[in-house]
């Protein structure tokens, strides 16, 4: 493969934590929700909701807070109170807010890369209002070339861009840690992906083994193993 043109690195759970937050909200909503059924049935019906609501509400903050109301309201027959929506409402704030904390050695690998001369991205799907704010909060903007906030990553999407930025897709490098985000639609288009796996992954973007099958990619422990994978490509 070509020495990339262009390195495209995901934000939550690649860059810094984000699924953990949302694994914490839905755990003491159903807590506090119990009453109404047990979390394994309350977790279904959100589930189902949110693959439901996906292509009007999208991915983010905003979306989980009005799948969960919904979803309280169904199970309850329109009897859920207004405090327990107004806990909703709070836990879904805290979503839009929480301090941004990086992963472990994320400033010195985009630094090393800007100094390596590689053209970076930030390359995030979500809520633009939401995911200006995490950039913002992160204090890595600066360290980006480009930023890009789409609402979907697929083969699509990405041929968009390639075709924005001039990129041929064998010269495109995307790294995260989603395989249905990040991997799959990238290397079906004939580009380089790395996958960083996340200790957490959103059911929502979990992917069949034999959807892999016959895929070829690069899957790293750590970020600075990014680093290694690059300068071996050099190399070879």
């Amino acid at each position: 493969m070509p020495t990339p043109r262009l390195i495209a690195f995901d934000a939550d759970d690649t860059l810094w934590p984000n699924q953990p937050y949302f694994d914490y909200a839905e755990a003491q909503l159903y807590e506090l929700l119990t009453h109404y059924g047990e979390p394994n049935v309350i977790g279904s019906r959100f589930y189902e909701v949110q693959r439901q609501n996906m292509h009007l509400f999208g991915y983010g903050a905003k979306s989980f807070m009005l799948s969960m109301i919904e979803t309280v309201i169904q199970l309850t027959d329109g009897k859920v109170t207004g405090t327990e929506i107004q806990h909703i409402l709070d836990h879904g704030k805290h979503l839009l807010s929480f301090p941004i904390e990086l992963l472990p050695d994320v400033p010195e690998v985009l630094a090393t890369l800007k100094e390596r001369g590689f053209p970076l991205m930030l390359l995030t799907k979500g809520d633009l209002f939401d995911q200006e704010s995490k950039l913002a909060r992160s204090g890595l903007g600066d360290l980006f070339d480009h930023v890009e906030i789409v609402s979907e990553k697929n083969e699509a999407t990405y041929q968009r861009l390639l075709t924005r930025y001039q990129v041929r897709p064998e010269e495109f490098l995307m790294i995260g840690n989603s395989l249905k985000s990040d991997v799959l639609p990238v290397v079906r288009l004939g580009g380089q992906a790395v996958h960083i796996p996340y200790h957490t992954t959103w059911i929502m973007e979990e992917v069949p083994a034999e959807q892999l099958v016959g895929l070829a990619f690069k899957q790293v422990a750590t970020l600075p193993d990014v680093l290694t994978y690059l300068t071996e490509a050099d190399k070879g």
